[in-house]
This record gives C-alpha cells, structure tokens and sequence, in this order.
C-alpha cells in the first residue's frame, strides 16, 4: 500500500491548511465522479448566464432527455444563487433514478460553490469511491493469513480485539469485519487527517506478536470493495513475489 496523509496533500496542494471540507458520504462509483467533474469543468471553461427558473422547470420535466439533464444539473451546481442549490436539493428528493448519483454529486458541488461565497474561505470537496461518514473516509481493508491457511478462532478474536483497539485509539471506527478463507475483510471509517499506513500497520504488528499469524503485506483502498476474485487474484500475486 502507497499511502499518505490525505489531509497533509491537501495543504500542500494550496500551500496552507484548508478553511472547511465537505467529505461525500455516498459510495459513488469513481468512474462516474470523473465523469462529473470533467463534464463540469469543461462547462466552465465557457461560462453563461444561468436563467435558474428556466433550467429548473426543465430539470422537473419528465419528457426532457436524461443527458440533458445531467447539463442542466452540472450548470446549476456552478452557480452562487441559493435558487440553484434549491433547485437541485428538490430534484435529489425524487430523481430519475439513473441521475440520483450524479444529483449527488452536483448537490455537493453547489452547495461548495454557496459555502465559498458566503463564508469567503476555501473550501475542499474530498469523494472517494466508498464515501465517508462524518468528518471520516472509508477505506476497505484485506488481512492475509501468513500461513496461507484460515485464521484459528484465537487469531479471529485477537484481529477483532486489536483492530478494534487501534481504531478507536485514532478515532476510528470498524464498520464491518468478515474472515473467508486465508483473508479478512474490514470496511473502516478513519479521521482525514489519520496516518492511515501507520494505524493498519501498528495493529498488524501488535497481532503478530502472537505467532506471526498475519502477512505485513495487505490491501487497503478507498476506492471500491474488492471482490473475492480481485482478493484472490492479488493473494495470489503476492505468493509469486515470493
């Protein structure tokens, strides 16, 4: 895993700590958040007078074509007026179902865009694949057994007890824990400005000191859940790198 603080890469990128982030919580796919933020960046770079009533009655129109419609959203995201944030947290409450993540997605840009203006400070949007809770990102997390056999009933509780301990330690929390065969699953919730690496890596190390039952090499991604194959096929690298 190449990890770093993500709250320290946000300070370097604007050179100073950032006034206020805003954390998606919704887990969106990455591909389509790309998309979005390309698709409104390029909407920018020609900017034009939002008539927001009129962009509204469209959105609210069953007839209009969902890819125009995605237009309408990006355009009314882009803008300062509290109408436009209004009009896209109304259309959130019952969308188009194949438009409801990319509502999301404008929902939070426009509201960004409100917060900056009135509150004159930066403002840092930070989405990931699996969202967030609060203050917090989620990371999914894959523990490989060394042994290349399941965990004993000792090894399993001892993970539960030590993560467990770890993140909370670093207000963190474990959301969900699942053993299957020579691997364990943790989905995670940890502070933005966590050290990540170090609080996985200290957990792993404080179970090892009984037996060594748990591979200093494991998987952890803010990206998605990876699938039993993806597991599998990563394990499986790893034994070749042997």
């Amino acid at each position: 895993m190449e990890d770093e603080n993500i709250y320290e890469k946000i300070e370097d990128a604007l050179g100073h700590s950032p006034g206020n982030i805003s954390i998606l919580e919704e887990q969106i796919d990455i591909d389509l958040q790309v998309e979005y933020f390309e698709f409104a960046r390029e909407l920018k770079k020609n900017p034009v007078n939002a008539d927001i009533p009129e962009l509204s009655k469209k959105l609210f129109d069953c007839g209009f074509p969902a890819e125009e419609k995605k237009r309408l959203l990006a355009r009314l995201a882009a803008s300062e007026e509290v109408a436009a944030y209004r009009a896209i947290e109304r259309y959130l409450g019952n969308p188009d179902a194949e438009l409801r993540d990319w509502a999301v997605l404008a929902f939070q840009e426009s509201r960004m865009v409100i917060q900056s203006r009135l509150l004159d400070e930066d403002q840092v949007f930070i989405s990931t694949g699996l969202g967030g809770k609060g203050s917090g990102l989620r990371y999914f997390v894959v523990l490989i057994s060394s042994s290349g056999k399941q965990f004993s009933g000792f090894q399993r509780k001892l993970v539960r007890t030590e993560f467990d301990y770890h993140l909370k330690n670093c207000g963190a929390e474990a959301e969900e824990i699942c053993f299957m065969d020579n691997f364990c699953s943790l989905l995670a919730v940890l502070p933005v400005r966590a050290p990540v690496r170090d609080v996985f890596r200290e957990a792993v190390a404080e179970c090892n000191q009984y037996g060594g039952f748990l591979s200093e090499k494991f998987i952890v991604t803010n990206v998605k859940k990876l699938s039993y194959e993806e597991i599998k096929e990563f394990i499986s690298e790893k034994d070749k790198e042997e």
